[in-house]
């Protein structure tokens, strides 16, 4: 069996050795519901099983033959851009974690929750009914530039190597992280629906979209979470033109799509 490169056909055993020379960055596109690990393990499965190796098993790093790992983690519920650096690429993907990044969310207004997104449990429900797209518009004006954020709880950031989401779930109390400075390049209001509203932010890295929308539900008086988040773009990947869907994980595809280091 062969698989095909450009208008070439190759054997089973030179796309194995192509996909172990591979050295660079190229971006995938994450749905909603799997972590980003989720979608690079099924990313290295998929090329591994299309370059002959069976029933490989991505999560053992001694046995891996290919070095592949992402750029910036999408939380489960969100979709969207997500950057993938194989081989020397690698190196590269600390970039990513403190570049430049786009988002599309869309928010709720009178309802807080303890993940500030739809996925946990509502803890609080405000009046919204005051709320006006002007006084949001003028709120937003506040969040934009370089400015102080508080991590949510519920995130990947660690405490003693583990992740603070991990340490939630397993019933352990967990302080907030300290504020600290992000970037907001440029933050607008795109629809006013309520209790619903739609932003489009840029930011720099180290930013949390939940926080923002949180942040903004209280400056407003009442409170909000995220309903929907899709990161639009990351570096210079944007999801329109880079990311690779499912039905495109292949060496072919990533070849096409690669920035060399």
């Amino acid at each position: 069996m062969a698989g095909r490169i450009g208008n070439t056909a190759v054997p089973i055993g030179s796309s194995l050795s192509k996909l172990q020379s591979l050295n660079g960055l190229f971006a995938v596109y994450k749905k909603q519901g799997p972590t980003s690990a989720d979608v690079l393990n099924a990313l290295k499965e998929a090329l591994l099983k299309e370059a002959g190796e069976r029933r490989p098993n991505p999560r053992k790093r001694k046995k891996q033959s290919m070095k592949m790992g992402h750029g910036g983690t999408l939380d489960s519920a969100a979709s969207g851009v997500l950057v993938v650096g194989v081989g020397n690429g690698t190196k590269m993907l600390s970039t990513m974690l403190t570049g430049s990044k786009r988002y599309i969310a869309v928010g709720q207004l009178g309802k807080a929750t303890d993940t500030l997104d739809a996925t946990g449990s509502v803890i609080l429900e405000k009046d919204f009914g005051h709320v006006t797209e002007l006084d949001m518009e003028e709120k937003l004006k506040s969040f934009t530039g370089d400015i102080m954020q508080v991590p949510p709880l519920y995130s990947a950031l660690k405490k003693d190597g583990q992740r603070l989401s991990v340490l939630l779930k397993n019933g352990h109390k967990v302080e907030a992280k300290p504020a600290r400075p992000v970037t907001v390049y440029k933050l607008t209001l795109q629809e006013f629906k309520p209790p619903l509203f739609t932003l489009d932010i840029e930011c720099g890295g180290g930013f949390y979209v939940r926080s923002l929308v949180d942040d903004l539900g209280k400056a407003l008086s009442s409170c909000a979470h995220v309903k929907e988040l899709i990161r639009t773009k990351q570096g210079q990947f944007t999801l329109e033109e880079h990311a690779l869907h499912e039905e495109q994980w292949t060496l072919e595809h990533i070849l096409q799509s690669l920035q060399p280091c």
